[in-house]
């Protein structure tokens, strides 16, 4: 079952690799790997969750962002808008949403978009619907795990270099720190929710059921 684990390991490093030489190829090839190498592990571990179809999305955002252009910024918005939608659903059907940690990010998102707002042009509804999205998303991790809430933290933290790269407020090393702390965010969530399921026992509940496609909802 470490196999898949192994895998993302290999095409992280792959993919870090091409956007450090600005390679463009090696990170056609590693990618689209990365969500897809997570949702094998999490079926051989746990089963069908909402949660595998979140990283369904999160692989088509990855392929869409891989492309230059607005068009295929918003494409790739939009499918990680279903990511943060899909593992919402899946926190919340493991523990109800922490209260403080979801005030804590909502002054933390109307925070950001006030001083983005003025740089963000017609990205700027847009962003703001993802990033309320993202954030609840990172609230409701809150209670699932610390190992998942530092997953969720991380994404938020990435997706907030990649908004700050759309504001025009650019730093050497950006598009790295944006892969190295998306490939760690995904890597958390998915193994830290597996934990989740397995200290409660649900993991071979779910085992049995889940090696099938995944269906959503559940």
């Amino acid at each position: 079952m470490r196999l898949p684990l192994w895998l993302l390991a290999c095409a992280a490093t792959a993919e870090l690799t091409g956007v450090a030489l600005s390679w463009h190829p090696l990170q056609w090839v590693a990618k689209p790997l990365l969500a897809p190498l997570l949702l094998w592990y999490l079926l051989r571990t746990a089963g069908r969750s909402a949660l595998g179809w979140g990283l369904a999305f999160a692989c088509a955002g990855d392929v869409a962002l891989l492309v230059p252009g607005t068009a295929s910024f918003l494409i790739g918005m939009a499918c990680f808008l279903g990511t943060q939608v899909c593992f919402l659903l899946a926190f919340l059907r493991r523990a109800p949403l922490h209260r403080p940690a979801a005030a804590g990010y909502a002054v933390l998102w109307a925070s950001l978009n006030a001083v983005l707002w003025p740089s963000l042009g017609s990205l700027r509804v847009p962003i703001l619907v993802y990033s309320l999205a993202l954030s609840a998303m990172a609230a409701a991790a809150y209670a699932v795990s610390r190992r998942v809430a530092a997953g969720a933290a991380l994404f938020l933290l990435s997706d907030l270099l990649i908004g700050l790269g759309a504001a025009d407020l650019d730093f050497p090393a950006r598009d790295l720190i944006v892969m190295t702390t998306y490939i760690a965010a995904l890597f958390l969530i998915t193994t830290g929710y597996v934990r989740a399921l397995d200290g409660d026992g649900e993991v071979m509940e779910r085992r049995g059921a889940g090696r099938g496609v995944v269906r959503p909802g559940e």
